[in-house]
């Protein structure tokens, strides 16, 4: 049920166990699991004061560390899977735009744990490439986690006391919000968020998507019994995340802590202790670097992550003091031929810059049921739906936030004297990362997927 990679694992492991029982070197590595989520806005969540009935996610919060500010740089699927394998940020890798592909010099984890002694399988949604560099045991039940197979990889690993990475990947709550009993969650008793209008397409669709939380936490549940079924709980680091936001507007799309900040859940029995919440900011370029450094590993140099574990095991409060957002609409569905923005966030405020701001602001989500519902309600007069329509498609240059007293940042004090210098010092702070990372604003927006097509079209000639 595992791909073809599954023998070229095998091999490598039975080298490095000769290896190691070389030089008397005890093998007592932790396996990981590592359990993510598909367009899941975080606040939703039960744990995190969400609606979302998610008994398994909030009892695992119970028994580990709960991040309550962790997020990813890029608020699309495919950027966002890069960055957790490759522990690098999105333009340095080539993979920002959504439906895309790393340069094939880039490492990932398939790269840095088999050396380690490790299988690393991938069951579910992959949207990652290019396929030949990503070497999972791959699995697949229609874009789910394959429990059949997750069960097998489990049971070989504990019989020959083997240690596994994998990444389990869910398609839910992706729309269309087909999957869970939405008849747990009635429209009329729906709470919206107030960045979304009010109309009865919204309510019966937000429903629908909160029903489909509860069916991935129940995907979350099955993968946590099975670990117990074979008695791999104790030696397992657990991560669970919700990726970015939903596909409503304000979310996902966007650089907004909506669209960008994710759910965090570690389990570690023995190692993290149980019910601990901890503020500091993290990213998912954190998670590759995480585990290799808890397989004993040294992290390789290109890494831009940081290893957890200081977090993790008490040791440290503070995380990074700047997270950053990367969003490219060029190659999106519907997407504005060219409109990218770029964010910077403390602990206490965000920069959001527009570099195209002149242009109108669209992607899949302008396009959806929900999102013309809004426009509707706008176009027959209801001020709040023409205010947020207007606000969703049409930007200023800059936005700024107090995200402590503005968690869904509503109020944009770009223009307040009072936090001019602050945003010029979160201004050279972007300019200063994206330089670092060979990002040239509306350049790089141009050359999006440039190495993807000129690969395409090299395959084409070939034939």
């Amino acid at each position: 049920m595992f791909s073809k990679f599954l023998l070229l694992g095998y091999l490598t492991i039975f080298s490095h166990a000769i290896q190691l029982q070389a030089v008397g070197e005890e093998v007592a590595r932790p396996n990981f699991v590592f359990i993510i989520a598909d367009d899941c806005t975080f606040r939703d969540i039960g744990c995190y004061g969400g609606q979302a009935k998610t008994p398994h996610i909030d009892k695992l919060a119970t028994e580990g560390m709960q991040f309550t500010r962790c997020f990813q740089t890029a608020p699309m699927c495919s950027p966002t899977r890069h960055n957790i394998y490759t522990g690098q940020y999105p333009v340095k890798t080539g993979a920002y735009p959504n439906h895309t592909q790393t340069y094939r010099h880039v490492k990932n984890i398939t790269h840095y744990l088999p050396e380690l002694g490790y299988r690393v399988a991938l069951s579910g949604k992959t949207h990652i490439g290019p396929r030949d560099l990503f070497q999972f045991e791959y699995s697949t039940d229609k874009n789910n986690p394959d429990l059949k197979a997750i069960n097998e990889l489990f049971a070989s690993c504990a019989d020959g006391k083997t240690p596994f990475c994998l990444f389990a990947c869910s398609n839910e709550p992706h729309s269309p919000w087909n999957k869970g009993d939405a008849s747990v969650y009635p429209p009329s008793e729906v709470q919206l968020p107030p960045y979304l209008a009010d109309t009865p397409v919204v309510r019966e669709a937000f429903s629908r998507y909160l029903a489909e939380i509860s069916y991935y936490d129940q995907q979350v549940g099955d993968i946590l019994k099975l670990l117990d079924e074979h008695e791999l709980r104790e030696n397992t680091l657990v991560m669970v995340v919700s990726e970015q936001g939903n596909s409503f507007p304000f979310a996902k799309w966007t650089c907004y802590d909506s669209g960008l900040q994710s759910a965090m859940i570690v389990r570690w029995p023995g190692k993290v202790k149980a019910g601990a919440v901890t503020n500091a900011m993290v990213d998912y370029t954190d998670v590759t670097p995480t585990f290799v450094a808890a397989a004993g590993g040294e992290i390789a140099k290109e890494v831009e992550g940081e290893s957890l574990l200081p977090i993790l095991f008490g040791e440290k409060e503070q995380g990074q003091p700047f997270v950053y957002g990367v969003m490219t609409t060029k190659g999106i569905i519907n997407g504005t031929p060219a409109y990218p923005i770029r964010s910077i966030r403390s602990d206490k405020y965000k920069l959001i810059w527009n570099l195209n701001h002149e242009a109108k602001f669209t992607n899949a989500c302008t396009k959806s049921k929900e999102f013309q519902s809004m426009v509707a309600a706008a176009e027959a007069g209801v001020e709040r739906a023409k205010l947020l329509v207007q606000r969703y498609q049409h930007r200023p240059r800059l936005e700024f936030y107090d995200v402590v007293n503005d968690p869904l940042e509503m109020r944009n004090l770009a223009h307040d004297s009072k936090y001019q210098a602050e945003i010029h010092r979160l201004e050279e702070k972007l300019e200063e990362w994206m330089k670092s990372q060979g990002d040239q604003g509306m350049e790089t927006e141009q050359a999006a997927n440039s190495h993807v097509q000129k690969k395409r079209q090299q395959g084409k000639k070939a034939k």
